[in-house]
Parts: C-alpha cells; sequence; structure tokens
C-alpha cells in the first residue's frame, strides 16, 4: 500500500512525522497527518483545506490547546497510533473505490474524514468545517484535473440528486424504508435533541462523538426511522 503513495501525499506524511517531532509527540496521530497535509501546501488536501478556512496556525494552536506540547527530544516519532493507520487504509480503500491506481492527499483527507472520529476530525469541526462542503470541494476539483472528466460519477445513475452524497455516504433514510434497522430502545433523549438541532434555521449541524460502541449510528438510525413513520417536523419530511 505504502508504495502506491504520491509525491505530494509522502510528503504530507514525513511533515506530519516532523509535526509530531516539533510538538515532543512520540506518535504520530492523525492531528499530526492533518498538520502535514496542510504543511504540504499544494496538493488537493491543502488546497481543499485553504478554502474552508483551515491554516496550519489555526491547526497547530488547537493541538496544542487540546493535547498539548511535549519536550522535543529530536527522536522519531514511536509509530502511527492505531486510528492513523485506520486512516491510512481508508485512504487506500477510497483511491480503490474511486478507480485511481495512486494514493494522494486527497485520500488521506478522505480517510480522516471517513474514520470520522479523530481528533483531526474535532479540530476540523471546531474550526467550522462543514464536511459535506469538505467533501463537495474534493470532488470537484478532482472532476476539474481528470482528463476528460465529465463531472458525472460511474454507475450512479439513481443517485442524480445527491451524487456527492451517494459517493462517501449512506441513505440511511432509504434503509429504514426498506426495514434494514432494528428498533432503536432507549435513545428517545438523544434523538429527540438531534431533531431539535436540525431544526434550527441556523446552527443545524449535530454532531455525534464517543468511542465506538457507545450508540452513535443508533441514534442516527432512530432518526432515520422516524423520518419514514412521519414522526418529525414538517421542516425535516421527506428528507
Amino acid at each position: 500500500m505504502y508504495g502506491r503513495f504520491t509525491e505530494k501525499a509522502q510528503k504530507a506524511i514525513t511533515f506530519s512525522q516532523e509535526s509530531a517531532m516539533m510538538l515532543g509527540h512520540n506518535y504520530v496521530g492523525t492531528e499530526h497527518l492533518l498538520l502535514g497535509l496542510l504543511k504540504e501546501g499544494s496538493g488537493v488536501a491543502a488546497r481543499v483545506l485553504h478554502n474552508q478556512g483551515v491554516t496550519e496556525d489555526k491547526v497547530l494552536k488547537e493541538i496544542e490547546e487540546l493535547i498539548g506540547r511535549g519536550e522535543e527530544t529530536g527522536e522519531q516519532p514511536l509509530g502511527f497510533t492505531p486510528r492513523t493507520k485506520r486512516v491510512l487504509e481508508l485512504s487506500f480503500r477510497e483511491a480503490r473505490r474511486m478507480g485511481n491506481d495512486y494514493i494522494g492527499t486527497e485520500h488521506l483527507l478522505l480517510g480522516i474524514m471517513k474514520e470520522g472520529e479523530s481528533v483531526a476530525v474535532r479540530i476540523l469541526i471546531d474550526l467550522g468545517v462543514d464536511p459535506q462542503k469538505l467533501l463537495n470541494e474534493i470532488v470537484k476539483i478532482l472532476n476539474e484535473e481528470a482528463p476528460g472528466a465529465t463531472g458525472a460519477p460511474k454507475n450512479h445513475s439513481g443517485y442524480s440528486n445527491t451524487p456527492t452524497l451517494n459517493q462517501f455516504g449512506r441513505d440511511l433514510t432509504e434503509m429504514a424504508r426498506e426495514g434494514k434497522f432494528d428498533p432503536v430502545v432507549g435513545r428517545d433523549n438523544e434523538i429527540e435533541r438531534v431533531i431539535q438541532i436540525l431544526s434550527r434555521r441556523t446552527k443545524n449541524n449535530p454532531c455525534l462523538i464517543g468511542e465506538p460502541g457507545v450508540g452513535k449510528t443508533a441514534i442516527a438510525e432512530g432518526l432515520a426511522q422516524k423520518i419514514v413513520e412521519g414522526n418529525i417536523p414538517e421542516t425535516l419530511r421527506d428528507k
């Protein structure tokens, strides 16, 4: 897998290791990888992040506030954290799914977003990044740069209304309509809170955080079931 990284992706990974050393951390986390993508500067990931207002200085400040600095020893970090390894695996899968025989900075950024629960994602959310806008920007740039690109994803004729969402996510409402979810028990308060946030005119992007297995997906599935049942405010109907 690692031999497939583009030169820019390799530079970003090298910069992430250097960033960990600079911060006195003995591991390479997703936050360092995010910083490495920005330090690389010219890849798709850096351009997309800059367009979303994410800068190297802002990310560095967030890392210092969330984790703090250690003592610089000049020694190489011990290695990638399990979550960072997961991001690298997901970046490989994203590249393969998109039909690419290489892993670029855009795939690394997609890997971060797909993993979804890392420090890097928390930093992006804290900086006000809209995940869907970020994904749209990646697809837009890739379509512009692809030779002879038409901008239309292949084999998604049934998803013309939401091509980007269908490329990177699942339609939970449709899955609920098909009866693919078990009943959600004991999550009524959390689901109602999500509905309240989604119904706002502004600041209407709920973020479910927590360790794997605490029930974040169940809340989303429960919301999808309520939408299918029509047991939601008018503003959320047919979503």
